[in-house]
């Protein structure tokens, strides 16, 4: 399931994804959210949150975050994935090469700190 955070205001979308990722998670909340504020800001600011429950993605929730994710990859700023297991560090790593971003991973303890660094934004 993903949750959009509070802490999303402006270019920053905030969300924590628990148990597993579904497509509808992406195709209901989580693409619609990123449109609007790419629509509206012509960048966005991520912080993809995994809690303590988070299990991981179905292949065809992977398959939409694929897809959007490649046909968008000059209209994010800054992008910082939180907890997850440890191959998603690497994961991460591999994908922001072909991202035209900024890109961090924090341990789920530093939740803080990483909205604290996702928020900064060249449109501010």
């Amino acid at each position: 399931m993903i949750e959009i955070m509070s802490e999303s205001t402006g270019n920053l979308l905030a969300v924590r994804a628990t148990k597993t990722l579904t497509q509808s998670d992406y195709t209901e909340a989580w693409i619609p959210a990123l449109k609007k504020i790419i629509e509206e800001y012509k960048k966005a600011n991520i912080v993809f949150y995994m809690d303590e429950e988070f299990e991981g993605w179905e292949l065809e929730a992977m398959w939409e975050d694929a897809k959007f994710g490649y046909a968008h990859k000059n209209d994010f700023d800054r992008i910082v994935v939180v907890g997850g297991p440890k191959w998603v560090k690497w994961g991460t790593e591999i994908a922001g090469t072909f991202m035209n971003c900024k890109l961090k991973t924090y341990d789920i303890a530093e939740l803080a700190e990483a909205t604290a660094w996702a928020s900064k934004s060249l449109l501010k």
